[in-house]
């Protein structure tokens, strides 16, 4: 008791009354930077919203990273949603503003009767950035939103500041793989076969993924009803714009993999070619969808080709 006494007695003695200017402004701004923390952490969060578009559709969509970084839209591929990044957005930088898309008749996004072409997807993407406030973005597009990248870079050049194109070509017209899906798509009425869509989706893959990762990417494109997948199959097969692709001059990622089912490395490499300021990266023994085979790698690549572009 003697002891705790005199360490007590040994402690500095506090005047009475208000407390020193200085401390009240230092806690004063302890606070204010805590708060200023909190809402950072609270802008950066994954939200999931709609929006109307001018284009008459509604779109669902996921957001998330800090609302004063360099705007990043992410676009899925044929039949996906938003969750065709689940095993991506995760480990995404949040310095960037990240939107993903479902695009029109995918996903939880309203499916019009008409209107499935690459010019329509590519004009949702520009109304949707409208619908935002954002003048430009970075878009990143697997597969079938590749293409709709592209588009959007020849229909709308000032809203585009680079591109990342993953598992993609000059075009699909005319090829196999695509034309042979169309034959069993074009049998399919109302819902399409559920076990046919897994085989689709599975097909895609060279290295492992989670299981849970594919259940998901089915059961999403289970949402999706025959009559899209057939007028969106028709709208890529239809559309050529590989005589134009010298027109996009933004910065350009290419992102393949060596054993891509769809899109072989030749034609891969054509798309780099055609394009005037192309880098290309081909992940080796990986399929159609290197951002789910490979996501950390390819994450850390995006990032550094984002940070060489948005300086």
């Amino acid at each position: 008791m003697r002891q705790l006494l005199a360490a007590l007695l040994a402690l500095p003695l506090f005047a009475c009354g208000p407390a020193p200017e200085s401390d009240s402004a230092e806690t004063a701004a302890q606070a204010q930077e805590v708060q200023s923390q909190e809402t950072q952490e609270l802008s950066a969060a994954r939200r999931e919203r709609s929006v109307q578009l001018s284009t008459g559709v509604t779109l669902r969509y996921v957001e998330q990273g800090s609302r004063n970084g360099p705007v990043v839209v992410f676009l899925h591929g044929y039949t996906d949603s938003h969750h065709t990044w689940d095993l991506d957005l995760p480990i995404f930088p949040r310095n960037f503003h990240v939107y993903a898309l479902d695009q029109r008749g995918h996903g939880d996004s309203t499916r019009p009767a008409c209107c499935y072409t690459q010019q329509d997807f590519a004009a949702d993407v520009a109304a949707f950035l409208d619908a935002m406030g954002e003048s430009k973005a970075v878009l990143v597009g697997h597969s079938m939103g590749s293409f709709i990248a592209q588009q959007v870079a020849l229909d709308y050049p000032d809203r585009v500041k680079a591109l990342v194109l993953v598992g993609s070509a000059p075009t699909v017209a005319g090829n196999e793989v695509a034309l042979g899906l169309k034959e069993i798509v074009d049998q399919q009425v109302d819902t399409v076969d559920p076990d046919f869509v897994r085989e689709f989706q599975t097909s895609t893959f060279t290295r492992h993924v989670p299981q849970r990762y594919i259940d998901t990417l089915v059961s999403e494109s289970l949402k999706v009803p025959a009559r899209v997948w057939q007028a969106a199959l028709n709208g890529l097969i239809a559309e050529d714009h590989s005589a134009r692709l010298g027109e996009i001059d933004v910065p350009v990622l290419v992102v393949g993999g060596d054993q891509d089912g769809f899109f072989p490395v030749e034609q891969q490499q054509a798309l780099v070619d055609a394009l005037p300021n192309a880098t290309y990266v081909l992940y080796p023994d990986t399929g159609h969808a290197p951002h789910a085979e490979v996501p950390h790698a390819f994450v850390r690549e995006v990032q550094r080709f984002l940070k060489s572009v948005t300086k």
